[in-house]
């Protein structure tokens, strides 16, 4: 009966040694940038690994040719890019989480997580 006590006891310590990790990872990709691009490069959106868009860049010659219907497709485009990298990322650094880890379940925990964070 108590054994049972012991491996709940492991189990709690297993995830909160995981749950620092991932928080550990998600300051970490905060830090980390990704470029999506559209456009052939006239359009640039930077974001960081959460998928967070801090800047967007475009070419002035989009401008000048007053072609805003162009630009109102490129700016999503180069958004959806710089966020699949920032997913791509994100699923990466979730895996190394568990890695050496053999926890029940654990792989399709970490896998709803970095679906949750899209």
């Amino acid at each position: 009966m108590f054994k049972g006590i012991g491996d709940i006891a492991s189990l709690m310590k297993t995830a909160q040694q995981l749950g620092g990790k991932v928080a550990a990872i998600k300051e970490d990709l905060k830090s980390q940038r990704v470029t999506g691009a559209a456009g052939g490069g006239m359009v640039e959106v930077q974001a960081n690994g959460l998928g967070d868009v801090l800047s967007v860049k475009i070419d002035p010659s989009l401008f000048q040719s007053g072609d805003r219907e162009m630009v109102e497709e490129l700016i999503p485009a180069a958004v959806n890019q710089a966020r699949e990298k920032a997913n791509q990322l994100h699923t990466e650094a979730m895996q190394s989480v568990g890695a050496g880890m053999s926890l029940p379940g654990l792989d399709e925990a970490l896998a709803q997580l970095s679906d949750n964070n899209t």
